[in-house]
This record gives C-alpha cells, structure tokens and sequence, in this order.
C-alpha cells in the first residue's frame, strides 16, 4: 500500500498574555520543534501560517484564515501545532476545527505536545478537556491583565494610542503627557469661545471656517495614521470640526490634569467589541500631568453646559432638553428663538441640518405646539389612570399587542422551526458520520454536505438566540406597564409641564418633518414614547 503523503501546514501563534511565559512560546522556538518534527516524520511542509501577536479566543486571525482557504482548496491534509492552544484557546470552537471541520476535510491534525494525533484515536480522548483548560488559562490571563492596566491606570499613567490633542507623549517616560506647544492654543481656544457663551456647535462652526486643523488630521501628517480617512480626502476634510469632537474636549479631564480610566470595556474575555461603562465605574486620578485649562474654567465651563441643557438667558426652563429628537437622523433638536418677528416666539430645529452642511432637513415645530401636545398626551393618560384603572392595564396590553401581538406569535413560530431543524440537522450529521464509515457517501459529497449543514447550523443557532431575546422580552411588558401606571399615579393631573415630569414619564419624542394636506393645511406627526412601555398613543 502506498503511504500518504501529507502536504502539512505549520501553524504559529503568539499572543502578547503568551509572551509573558518566556522563550518556551515564542514563535522562533515554535518554529524549530514544528520543522524538526516534520523532517523526523517525513511530512512535506507546504507552508508556515503565522499569527503574531493575536488572541487565542478569537478566530479571525489573517494566517489562521489562509490556512482554513487552503485547506478547503485542497492544498492541504495536515496541520501541525506545538500545543492545542496555539490552534485556539475558545474550546467551543476549537473543538469544532478539531472534531467537525479537519475531519470533514480529512487533515491529520497534531498537537506535539499534547500528544494529540488524530490518527491516533487514544490520544484524541482527553482534547475535549485539554480545550476547557486552555480557556480557561485565557480567563485567567484576561483577569490578571486587568489587574495589571488598573494597578498602572491608578498611579495615573496614560496609554492610549494616542495622546490627547494639546499633548504629546512623553519619549523619556513611558505613560506620561507633555504639553504639546504646537497644539495647546486649539484647546485654549476652545475653552476661550466656551467662556464667552458660545455653544458647541457655533464653535464647531468657527473652527471649520478659520481651518483650525483636527486632531485625527494632525496625527494623519505627523505619524501618517488615519491615512485611509485623510490621504485621499478634499482639503477641507482637515478642519471639518463636529459638535460632537467639540463637546468631547469641553468635558475632557486631561486638560486640567486629571486621568480618567476604565471608561470602556470589553464584552467579555472571548468578545473584545467595547461598551461604555457608567461614570460611577471610572477610574479618576487627579494631577497626573501639566494642565492647559484651570480648574476653575473647567467647572465653570461645565456649569454652562449643564445650565445650556436646562435654563436659557431669560431665565426660563429648557424642559424639553434631551427628549426631543429628529425622527429621520436621530439628532437632537436643537432650542432657538426667532427674535425678527414683533412677538419673538420659541422654536426646535434640526440640530444636525443646522450645522448648514446639507445634511437632514429643518424639521421646525413651534414650542407652544409641542408644549401644548405633549401636555393634552400626558393629561389625557392620568385621567385614564385615575378613572379605569383596571381597565387601563388591559387596554394597554392589547394596544401594545397590536403590533407586536403577531410580531410575538411570528417569532415563537419561527423559533419552533429553527430548533426543530436543527434537530434535524444534529441527526443528519451523524447519519452522515455513520455514511461515510460505511462507505455509502463519497468523501467528496460528505465534505460539501458538511459545509453546507454546518453554514445553516451556525445561521441557525444566531436566529435560535435572536428569537429568544425576542420572546424574553415579550414576557416582561406587563411588569414594565404597571410599573408605568405606578409611576403616574404618583403625580396629580398636571396643568403644566415640568423637566421633572417629563424626564419621568416620557424617554424620547420624535419630531416628523412637517408635510401639507390638499388644502395646504400644515400636517406635523409627533410621536412619544413612554418609559418602559414605549409608543402607546
């Protein structure tokens, strides 16, 4: 019988948590043991497949991917690894590779030392458990990490990848800021038009016409990054402020001196996409470096913004701030007040087709007609409470369940399906498996089978999770209105609006552009909703 040859592929992987175990991992030593060992066993080395400096919980690893395409396009039919955890340290999906994928595509699959050789079916026994330790390291080095940014965060140290703008790092002291004299008047002029009572948007705006060049275009023409944003971008893309850059450096610590951390995390220790912590779980380290705006400007800059939300310069009260939002772009609207007519009235607007760029449109409403809607909408829904309580409840479980009742059943029916296929998908892979022993499937069509189901298990398990979300969340909308129902019991028909009110009951309105019916009429939809329950009206 002529022997196999195996065309075998070397993998290598390194992440920066391995590096801190030494030599014995490093990819040269890798390397060595993996060629070594080929030239001993008569392997043929196609190629080596190289992952420096990436994750063993993640699979999308550039080398590791070109590899799987080789495989799949027939270039290879054996891998070789120093250990089970240089293929990944996830043993979900480790052992999916391991147990489904390589046999699907008939590689020989060997962990050196491990003593894993998938010819050899006494040492694949103990691989299952092999992977659950080796994610399990992963938790634990994800952990000590953290340790280790906090312990460093909280002496004050800086490490982004970059430094603030007005600041640079500092070439003789790992972690630490110096003020950057080229750039430091940027802020100072930001802070300058803020005292003065300018708002983020008209300083936005100033900035954009005196070409003040951006941060992100600044480290794009000293470090060359951003290149995909700037290299081939119009010249005005380099001064193109936004109110949101602007709002971002009028509450940034760093600019009197402090060090705010743990502002965002990750998911978990498998999933690195990044959420945003709240500010009670920040880690704030004051003095840490040379401030560029007084303490004392800085709050009382703060203070403006909070009075700008809330009290405008006649003293009145913005109640409506942060509720009010355009209904096409999501912006907010922004206040403003049309002085040229001979009874000066009260207006929303856009705040993003403000900025005068083109973009979105007006969506003007009148604050006496938003006043006077929301307040007959809320003063409507206490006289229910306070006459029919009962019956409220009822009634606004099947309003609700009017678009989302058949939303519901739609869901709970296709989450039957998908489970029940995938039942069926379980049992035709191990039809399959049972096939291709007896020699009733060809390899040929067990391997594309095998893609196959395996692409619609994954489409499927997503869905499966998606539909059950769904349905969980159907189960909660009865506490969440009597909750509501509780809440506005609490307060008497109101005759007025106040912030208060408002920010307790409603969670956001929507402001449609206004149309015109056939007799000109000005036709303008408003849309509310509620805290907890939603769109009711």
């Amino acid at each position: 019988m002529k022997p196999t040859i195996y065309n075998t592929a070397l993998y290598l992987r390194l992440s920066r948590d391995d590096e801190l175990q030494g030599e014995s991992n490093s990819i040269s030593t890798q390397r060595l043991m993996l060629r070594k060992y080929a030239e001993q066993n008569n392997f043929k080395i196609v190629d080596e497949y190289i992952d420096d400096g990436f994750s063993g919980t993640n699979f999308e690893r550039p080398s590791f991917k070109r590899m799987i395409s080789d495989i799949e396009n027939g270039k290879i039919n054996c891998v070789i690894t120093k250990d089970l955890s240089r293929l990944g340290r996830n043993y979900l999906l480790t052992g999916q590779y391991i147990e489904l994928f390589f046999p699907a595509h008939n590689i020989r699959y060997i962990a050196i030392d491990n003593g894993v050789d998938s010819d050899n079916e006494q040492s694949n026994e103990f691989t299952p458990f092999l992977n659950i330790i080796n994610e399990f390291y992963a938790k634990d080095i994800s952990k000590k990490v953290k340790r280790a940014f906090r312990a460093r965060n909280e002496a004050g140290a800086h490490y982004g990848a970059y430094a603030p703008l007005g600041y640079i790092k500092n070439p003789d002291k790992k972690g630490h800021l110096l003020i950057d004299e080229e750039t430091r008047w940027i802020i100072e002029k930001i802070f300058a038009l803020a005292l003065q009572g300018i708002g983020s948007s008209k300083i936005a705006r100033i900035l954009t016409d005196e070409k003040v060049p951006t941060a992100g275009w600044l480290n794009f023409q000293r470090y060359g990054t951003f290149a995909n944003v700037y290299a081939d971008a119009p010249p005005e893309k380099a001064y193109m402020w936004s109110v949101g850059h602007v709002k971002s450096i009028l509450m940034e610590e760093t600019y009197i001196g402090n060090s705010v951390h743990n502002k965002q995390t990750n998911i978990s220790f498998k999933d690195k996409r990044r959420i945003r912590k709240p500010q009670d779980e920040w880690w704030r380290v004051e003095n840490t470096h040379e401030a560029i705006i007084s303490k004392e400007d800085f709050q009382t800059v703060q203070g403006m913004i909070a009075s700008r939300r809330r009290v405008r310069k006649n003293g009145t009260t913005q109640i409506f701030a942060g509720l009010v939002k355009c209904a096409d772009c999501g912006w907010s609207l922004s206040y403003a007040v049309n002085r040229r007519l001979k009874n000066p009235s009260a207006y929303y607007h856009c705040s993003k087709y403000a900025q005068g760029l083109g973009r979105c449109s007006s969506h003007y409403i009148r604050y006496d007609v938003l006043y006077a809607y929301v307040l007959s909408r809320l003063q409507y829904w206490f006289n229910e409470v306070q006459q029919n309580e009962s019956q409220l409840l009822e009634r606004l479980l099947k309003s609700s369940d009017s678009e989302r009742s058949s939303a519901r059943k739609k869901a709970a029916s296709e989450l039957k399906k998908a489970q029940k296929r995938q039942a069926e998908i379980d049992s035709l892979f191990a039809r399959m498996y049972e096939d291709r022993v007896t020699g009733r499937i060809t390899e040929r069509n067990f391997s594309m089978l095998s893609d196959k189901y395996q692409t619609e298990q994954e489409t499927l398990a997503q869905a499966i999770d998606s539909l059950q979300k769904q349905l969980a969340q159907g189960t909660q909308e009865t506490a969440d209105i009597e909750n509501w129902i509780s809440l506005i019991k609490q307060y008497t028909s109101p005759t007025e609006l106040t912030a208060e009110l408002l920010n307790a009951l409603i969670e956001k309105i929507l402001v449609h552009d206004a149309s015109k019916d056939e007799d000109g009429n000005r036709i303008q939809e408003i849309e509310i909703y509620y805290r907890s329950i939603g769109k009711i009206d």
